[in-house]
């Protein structure tokens, strides 16, 4: 018999200052891609207007098949207000780097 051996969850690198003063650039956050989101989480997301950018934003609100998502630092964060509703790849919980802990 096989016993299935927990995934780690994946890691993700922060980079720019969009998320300052929750994140800063270097900071490593965990990523959980099967949990639901709900509003204020953290999240891992990309806009169909730039496929290939992965950004992490703050989810606001349900916006149609997407999430209006925000940064924390308005005068840095390219996001919602600009590109639109945004698909989330996933839920970011803790920092496990530098300063580990739990994140809201």
């Amino acid at each position: 018999m096989a016993r299935a051996e927990p995934r780690p969850l994946p890691l993700v690198r922060v980079t720019g200052p969009s998320m300052v003063p929750t994140l800063r650039t270097g900071d490593v956050v965990t990523l959980e891609a099967s949990r639901p989101v709900r509003e204020n989480d953290l999240v891992l997301v990309r806009w169909p207007a730039r496929p290939g950018q992965l950004s992490v934003k703050r989810a606001i609100r349900r916006d149609g098949d997407g999430w209006h998502v925000e940064g924390d630092n308005p005068f840095a964060s390219t996001d919602s207000r600009t590109l639109g509703a945004a698909e989330v790849l996933g839920v970011i919980r803790f920092r496990v780097w530098p300063r580990p802990r739990r994140l809201r």
